[in-house]
């Protein structure tokens, strides 16, 4: 597979069919967690974990499960590495696992994970695959943070709260407290996330018909020069 093909995997998960601003999947966990970016950070990273896991075992059984029983056998395995994920949570980062709670068990029925399992790993080899469950995780983990971080911000003034308390000591750094600033409630309530959703989209909308229109200018002041 050339460097290309690599780079068109990440650019669609990272941009062109990301979960959340291409494809709108997954927007009940998006609204409900993004109240910080830390939560947004670690129920991305969370779910990354499952698109990566299933789509690299979608990819090994391909071609020994028929057709006719692929979904259930595909629900089975996400609900399964759900399960560990969701374990492995309560175990070393229980502040964490307390805050996304429920949503954490949720990951079984996002749409974006079943989605890539029934329209890419079961098409395309292991390592494919994965890289293909790495790009739409980070671009779902990315979507989630920056979600989180404009809320967080506009909302209560900080950046990646209690990021020390729920991820670790090592991520104390990321803290940011901006001085003299109370917040605005109103963002941090389910109001505020679709506010801020709603602008983001047309951002990226806004900035795909720019970048559309210089790329067609393109071809034509290549014939005008020659």
């Amino acid at each position: 597979m050339s460097d290309q093909a690599y780079g068109r995997i990440f650019k669609d998960g990272l941009w062109e069919q990301n979960v959340v601003f291409a494809q709108m999947l997954a927007l009940c966990p998006t609204m409900a967690v993004t109240t910080s970016g830390t939560n947004g950070l670690g129920m991305g990273l969370a779910s990354t974990v499952v698109l990566v896991v299933s789509n690299m075992l979608v990819a090994m059984i391909r071609h020994t499960v028929s057709s006719q029983v692929r979904i259930p056998v595909f629900v089975v395995l996400i609900a399964t590495l759900v399960t560990i994920v969701d374990m492995a949570m309560n175990a070393w980062l229980h502040e964490l696992y307390k805050v996304l709670g429920l949503f954490i068990a949720l990951i079984v029925v996002n749409c974006a994970i079943l989605g890539r399992a029934e329209a890419y790993a079961v098409k395309n080899g292991v390592w494919v695959s994965a890289l293909d469950g790495i790009a739409m995780g980070l671009g779902f983990t990315a979507a989630l943070t920056l979600i989180g971080l404009i809320r967080e911000l506009l909302g209560a003034g900080t950046l990646f709260a209690q990021a020390s308390q729920l991820l670790g000591p090592s991520f104390a750094f990321l803290e940011v407290q901006v001085p003299d600033y109370g917040g605005a409630l109103l963002m941090i309530l389910p109001p505020g996330g679709f506010a801020v959703l709603g602008f983001l989209l047309a951002g990226k909308r806004l900035l795909d018909q720019r970048l559309a229109a210089r790329a067609a200018a393109l071809p034509m002041a290549d014939v005008a020069s020659a």
